[in-house]
């Protein structure tokens, strides 16, 4: 059960709850294009072998490419600013 803003037990309704969800999938996209971007800048550091930071990069990559076009993109097009 989800509470409202005034921290009642009534449920709310099916716009404020998908606002709360999407604004959870905004931070989570915004979230794994952070650490995608981290993921190969600390694998520089943590080794020497080279394939080992091609790997790590390819996989810092996918990372942040989903979270950008995977959640991020998804969620802002729910609303687009052309259709209101």
């Amino acid at each position: 059960m989800a509470r409202n803003r005034r921290g009642g037990d009534e449920l709310l309704s099916g716009c404020a709850q998908r606002n709360s969800k999407e604004g959870e999938m905004k931070l989570l996209g915004l979230f794994l294009a952070v650490c995608g971007w981290l993921i190969p800048v600390i694998a520089v550091t943590v080794t020497s072998s080279t394939s080992v930071r091609l790997i790590l990069c390819l996989v810092g990559i996918t990372t942040c490419v989903f979270g950008i076009l995977g959640l991020l993109n998804r969620s802002y097009l729910k609303q687009p600013i052309w259709r209101k």
